[in-house]
């Protein structure tokens, strides 16, 4: 059986994007969707007397979160098979425990709960940093979260290290039967003495080079799964975070790699996908890299 798309919703205007963006991302893969809502009534609800036979006005307001989240995803999409729970824990917790059994863990850019400035919730950001499976922040404006420019984005960085993203977004440009943009950024070091052979155009050139073949190298396996894609390779001089960051204006997706090491706790992000998460103008897919 496939694995589900898990979707967090808490009621807010991000997370109904969220179920609608996921939504359309069942259809496309043929996934069932699951919608889960954190609260934490119960636990409190429990230690003290209730003299009343009304329900807690707490427990009214989710299962409302929950009924109306599934009434939205089911008419945007008859055939999207969703179903939809409340569960007595906070939000990290619930999602994060829904990673080994889901195809893709999505949430909103913020919560509720957030200040409106906020570039990006607490929530969010803890999951992206911390989950099994990837995890997808719906985030952008209309035309980038509604797949209106045919454009997936892929961040290559160390080869062996992308291996999982670069499988991840040829699939959803396979998916979605769109272009797949591969962009690896190289750099010359400031400091880094010229050989007195080589002029500097012809440094840069191999640099450039290098950073193609890493390119490459990356993309060998992943084209030979799906040989169908159409994959455009872009070699760019300039810090791998703002390259990214340029590439998400003109994308419906960017995904990027990130380094999950064993025995380690807390954030596990790089600047990358970190500055992708708060700034990106498009949908950003964090696939987990195990080390």
């Amino acid at each position: 059986m496939e694995l589900p798309l898990v979707v967090g919703v808490d009621g807010s205007d991000s997370s109904l994007l969220a179920v609608d963006w996921a939504v359309d991302e069942a259809a496309r893969h043929g996934l069932p969707l699951r919608l889960v809502h954190a609260s934490l009534w119960e636990r409190y609800e429990a230690v003290r007397p209730s003299f009343g036979t009304g329900r807690p006005a707490e427990e009214v307001m989710a299962q409302h979160i929950i009924a109306s989240c599934l009434d939205r995803a089911r008419l945007r999409d008859p055939e999207v098979k969703v179903s939809g729970e409340v569960l007595a824990d906070d939000a990290v917790a619930v999602l994060l425990r829904a990673g080994p059994e889901a195809s893709a863990v999505i949430t909103g850019v913020r919560g509720r709960g957030q200040i409106a400035g906020m570039l990006l919730g607490s929530v969010s950001l803890a999951v992206a940093a911390r989950a099994v499976c990837p995890v997808v922040v719906v985030r952008g404006a209309e035309r980038n979260r509604e797949g209106l420019l045919g454009r997936v984005v892929v961040g290559v960085g160390d080869p062996t290290g992308s291996a999982g993203a670069v499988r991840f977004a040829v699939r959803e440009a396979a998916a979605r039967r769109c272009g797949l943009t591969a962009v690896r950024s190289w750099r010359t070091p400031a400091a880094e003495p010229v050989d007195h052979m080589l002029i500097a155009d012809d440094a840069a050139r191999l640099r450039e080079e290098r950073a193609s073949a890493g390119l490459e190298e990356a993309l060998r396996a992943a084209v030979r799964e799906d040989s169908q894609v159409v994959i455009r390779r872009r070699a760019v001089e300039g810090p791998a975070h703002r390259v990214l960051l340029d590439a998400t204006a003109e994308a419906d997706l960017i995904v990027v790699g990130a380094v999950r090491r064993h025995g380690r706790f807390g954030l596990q992000l790089g600047r990358v996908a970190h500055t992708l998460l708060h700034h990106s103008q498009c949908p950003v897919a964090i696939v987990p890299q195990p080390v």
